[in-house]
């Protein structure tokens, strides 16, 4: 695109009232206020042939492909030396989703034999995705007559991750083989663990795990020895509805969830279990089969970043019976998710329960800290008093889902949001513990 400049449109604002008021003046001048005007049009032409040509401009651009939260990055735009023989003063600008903040401008220098490169800062704040469509260049002429403008397309994402720094150093405080599977063996019972071997029986061990068959032939007491089995499949399942926007601790109840559900995922990874996603709403947004091994954790990772804030009402049924029709054999499932009142649990606690006939069920909620805080303050006027009402009846009603649950067999686990990651990997190392799975 060519555009006039300020200074052309100036010599022309000024140029033109002087060639009428020669002719107005003498009409016999009228041939010199003639030539002044194609002056003028020559010098613009002049200046638009001595620019940088536009079809000589070659633009390439690299940016990182992801980013975690907090992490700052940058897009770097470079210009491929070109046959023009003299320097270019490029103005880029780049065309990014969400905006900026401020109207960054970059300056490059072009240099015809060895080109140039300019950097735009990225600032990842919030997770989720930054959109970079374009980066637009400017400029001018030798004379300054003519602006020359071109848009590149760029068409890049970058995926803004969770900031996972800590969930290596966090899971070294868990992970070890003591704490996944216990100093003794035969502990590990129940269903989902593997027959070992024969030990003799000794005193303290637990006697349903005598085999009196093969004790009757060997004339002693032998006891059987299991181990944990390491091919579990873990399903983290994430409520993407309204109520998850809902900030806590200055962090969405979703982001919570997410960076609780990535410490698990390492854990159980490097456990040799299988990790998989699921994100509902009121459609289903995401499904990622589980897949083994700690190089599953970046995919995981990716996957979050495209977990979006959405403001609509969660279908359980329908989410959890996707979930359902997906899994083909008896999984740990994790339900990140939330509700108001008695009144909109009920379709999701049948929902949940249609899943908890085959799977196991971990039922996550964050203790609203600010709930409680209304519940338990003392009253100072009347308004105080009804909010205190208000505030037990949220917490009766809540206490009265959790109750409903654990009767149908479903793990719950109510915590506030700096507990969440303790809490999730001691229930799930309970459930491990106790051969559930």
């Amino acid at each position: 695109m060519i555009q006039p400049t300020l200074r052309a449109f100036t010599i022309f604002a000024v140029g033109v009232p002087l060639a009428l008021f020669l002719v107005i003046y003498d009409p016999a001048l009228w041939l010199w206020s003639f030539d002044y005007g194609a002056l003028v049009l020559v010098a613009i032409g002049t200046d638009l042939a001595l620019a940088f040509p536009p079809r000589q401009l070659r633009l390439t651009t690299a940016a990182p492909s992801s980013l975690q939260v907090g992490e700052h990055g940058a897009l770097t735009v470079t210009v491929a030396p070109t046959t023009h023989r003299r320097q270019a003063v490029i103005e880029l600008v780049r065309e990014q989703q969400p905006e900026p903040d401020g109207a960054e401008i970059a300056i490059l220098r072009a240099d015809p034999r060895q080109g140039g490169e300019a950097r735009f800062p990225l600032l990842a704040q919030r997770r989720g995705h930054i959109r970079i469509a374009a980066v637009w260049a400017r400029w001018r002429g030798p004379l300054g007559l003519v602006q020359l403008t071109r848009r590149v397309a760029v068409d890049r994402d970058v995926d803004v991750v969770p900031n996972v720094r800590g969930v290596r150093s966090s899971a070294l405080q868990f992970f070890s083989r003591e704490a996944l599977f216990g100093n003794k063996v035969q502990e590990q019972k129940g269903e989902g663990t593997e027959f070992d071997a024969l030990r003799d029986y000794a005193a303290g061990l637990d006697s349903r795990f005598i085999d009196w068959k093969h004790s009757a032939r060997h004339l002693k007491l032998l006891s059987k020895e299991f181990r944990t089995e390491r091919n579990h499949q873990i399903i983290l399942a994430f409520d993407t509805g309204y109520l998850m926007v809902d900030p806590i601790d200055g962090l969405p109840r979703l982001d919570h969830a997410i960076n609780a559900g990535l410490l698990l995922s390492w854990i159980s990874l490097q456990g040799g279990d299988f990790v998989g996603l699921l994100a509902f709403d009121e459609v289903l947004r995401q499904y990622h089969q589980p897949r083994r091994g700690v190089s599953n954790f970046t995919r995981l990772q990716r996957a979050t970043a495209g977990l979006a804030y959405r403001h609509t009402e969660t279908n359980f049924t329908l989410g959890l019976a996707e979930l359902s029709a997906r899994l083909k054999r008896r999984a740990l499932v994790i339900l990140f998710t939330d509700f108001v009142d008695t009144v909109t649990a009920e379709l999701m606690v049948e929902a949940t329960q249609r899943i908890a006939r085959r799977h196991v069920v971990i039922f996550v909620t964050l203790r609203d800290a600010i709930l409680h805080g209304l519940a338990d303050a003392p009253p100072d006027s009347f308004g105080d008093v009804a909010q205190s009402v208000i505030a037990h009846d949220f917490l009766r009603d809540r206490l009265t889902v959790f109750e409903r649950l654990q009767r149908l067999g479903i793990h719950c686990l109510d915590v506030p949001s700096r507990s969440l990651p303790t809490g999730l990997i001691n229930r799930y190392l309970l459930i491990k513990q106790r051969g559930l799975l």
